[in-house]
């Protein structure tokens, strides 16, 4: 990664949900400041600059290739295997292959759709506050299901997971809006995990351990569906 990619990152504009945070750490920083000097100053001068650093939302370059699934979050593979998706879905019981990304707190948090489709479903529900690193995450921590429908009539899954100190999961989509690869579709705060579940049949491309840039490493490549 260049120096000038480097910055580009790090000095991204945050994304909308730290507006709170970022008013918050300001008012406590200049507020404290002049009122009980340097011993309040600093804390909230420094709640601020991680919240700009956390709430980065950078902008992605994602490939217009036909029949790429790409990856809905940046951050470390945890796990590729064959599991059902989220019942809540109603996309049946049947295993296919899930793609598990943890996201530490120095990652890009922002979600974003795998690729070109139509919001099927989406549904939230609560749950654990498991350290999102654990493969029992998937299942028993608090969540939101997202279904979506390619073009081709196919259909993948989102599901984003809260962690061990995120405490809400945003979801900037609705059911039955028209989304593009690499779109924006939400936000985790503070460390979580997102699993793609590919359509069935379709095979991932990466490995545990890998690294994925949200928006822009293809996870899948979908074969054409036979007349």
């Amino acid at each position: 990664m260049s120096l000038a990619h480097s910055l580009r990152l790090l000095l991204a504009p945050p994304h909308r949900a730290a507006r709170p945070f970022l008013v918050g750490g300001a008012v406590v920083a200049i507020g404290g400041g002049l009122l009980a000097g340097p011993w309040l100053f600093w804390p909230g001068a420094l709640f601020t600059a991680f919240c700009l650093y956390f709430f980065r939302d950078p902008e992605r370059v994602t490939p217009r290739r036909p029949r790429i699934l790409v990856a809905p979050a940046d951050g470390r593979v945890v796990s590729v295997a064959e599991a059902a998706p989220p019942a809540e879905l109603g996309l049946g019981d049947a295993p296919r292959w899930r793609v598990a990304i943890f996201l530490s707190v120095l990652d890009v948090h922002v979600n974003r759709a795998p690729c070109d489709g139509r919001i099927l479903r989406i549904a939230y529900r609560r749950g654990a506050f498991l350290n999102a690193s654990l493969d029992k995450a998937s299942e028993l921590n608090e969540r939101n299901a997202i279904a979506i429908r390619l073009p081709d009539g196919r259909d993948v899954a989102v599901v984003q997971i809260a962690g061990l100190v995120a405490r809400r999961i945003l979801c900037d989509v609705a059911e039955d809006q028209v989304v593009q690869a690499g779109e924006r579709i939400g936000i985790i705060r503070f460390g979580s995990r997102t699993d793609l579940y590919l359509p069935p049949g379709v095979k991932p491309l990466v490995l545990e351990g890998q690294t994925m840039i949200g928006g822009e490493t293809v996870i899948a490549e979908l074969p054409p569906i036979r007349a």
